[in-house]
């Protein structure tokens, strides 16, 4: 069944077909619905290389990831991003275009991706304050979208993004009403912006206490289990050590949880922990009862709701500023408890 045998089918023209199967506003409800049944019964697929022909589209979205070993998309949390953006562009009979190249050669793949128009748009990871690449891609005038935002720079561009800060400040606040006071934060780099803005959010939580944060008790690193855990055993072994932890990943965290066990303590009872939760689909926090306490959101989410509001933007032709902020709910598991009189 081609395109052409469909539309003779259902006695419409090629391109109201093509319209409708393509989710073309101007194309009704109804005909679209028919259309869309029709295919499905006689297994219609859409040639991609003909539709490209035909509409001057390449049918593909770019994903550019720098391999730097101290950049955070390296983090196998990405996985989970990419597997929704992959659903959503497979629903929409688009590929995905994933560039894997040297941090030098980050601006030289943009460029390229936009003068041979490989691809219909990209999506950008990892944004760090004033990010030059989002100045380089409005430049390009491709259709873009960044998976987090970038502060400190230009606001004009299209995001989805975690309340990173107010999720920290929550974690911060739950902790100080269970009645710690000395909290460690292990951190993402904080060169990258989510891991700033988890910072200013652990800090706003101090102010609003009148409680001083330690320095001493706050770090930041490639979020990987070693970095977890010897950064729980640093702190844990200090004089003045911290009674709560907040940590920015689980995977750090199962180093977190390594180390309080190699110290003889017990998390929940000698010292409490909360971590930022992906909602990692190979990683889950514990069965009914939740492991940690957590502020949870879903990287698979955020992946399609970045390709949801990329293909919109193309298909609109449309690239004002869209914004999608979401809120992180808060878990509470195993891993917190009051603090504990010594």
């Amino acid at each position: 069944m081609n395109l052409k045998k469909l539309s003779t089918l259902l006695g419409l023209s090629q391109t109201t077909v093509s319209r409708a199967l393509n989710d073309y506003p101007e194309v009704s409800e109804a005909t679209r619905a028919r259309v869309k049944a029709a295919a499905t019964a006689h297994n219609y697929t859409a040639n991609t290389r003909a539709k490209s022909l035909a509409t001057g589209r390449s049918m593909a979205i770019g994903h550019v990831i720098p391999i730097s070993t101290r950049h955070e998309i390296v983090n196998p949390i990405f996985a989970d991003f990419i597997a929704g953006a992959g659903e959503v562009y497979s629903r929409n009979n688009h590929d995905m275009l994933l560039s894997v190249v040297p941090d030098k050669d980050e601006e030289r793949t943009y460029r390229e991706l936009a003068g041979k128009a490989s691809v219909d748009g990209v999506i950008m990871h990892g944004p760090r304050p004033n990010d030059p690449r989002i100045k380089l891609l409005k430049s390009l005038s491709i259709p873009f979208v960044v998976h987090g935002r970038a502060s400190d720079g230009d606001t004009d561009y299209s995001w989805v993004d975690v309340n990173n800060r107010r999720s920290f400040e929550r974690a911060a606040n739950f902790l100080f009403d269970l009645g710690h006071v000395r909290l460690g934060l292990i951190n993402g780099l904080e060169f990258m912006d989510f891991a700033r803005r988890r910072k200013d959010g652990f800090l706003d939580a101090h102010r609003q206490r009148g409680i001083a944060a330690d320095p001493a008790l706050m770090v930041s690193g490639e979020m990987a289990e070693d970095v977890g855990y010897q950064s729980a055993r640093d702190m844990l072994g200090r004089a003045e050590a911290p009674t709560a932890l907040i940590v920015s990943s689980m995977i750090m965290a199962i180093g977190v949880r390594r180390a309080i066990g190699d110290m003889g303590l017990k998390m929940g009872r000698d010292i409490s922990v909360i971590i930022h939760d992906d909602v990692l689909s190979y990683l889950p926090n514990g069965a009914d009862i939740p492991i940690f306490t957590a502020t949870k959101s879903s990287v698979h989410h955020a992946g399609q709701l970045c390709a949801q509001m990329l293909l919109d933007i193309i298909r609109a032709k449309d690239q004002t500023p869209r914004h999608t902020l979401l809120e992180t709910g808060l878990t509470v598991g195993e891993s917190t408890g009051p603090l504990r009189q010594r």
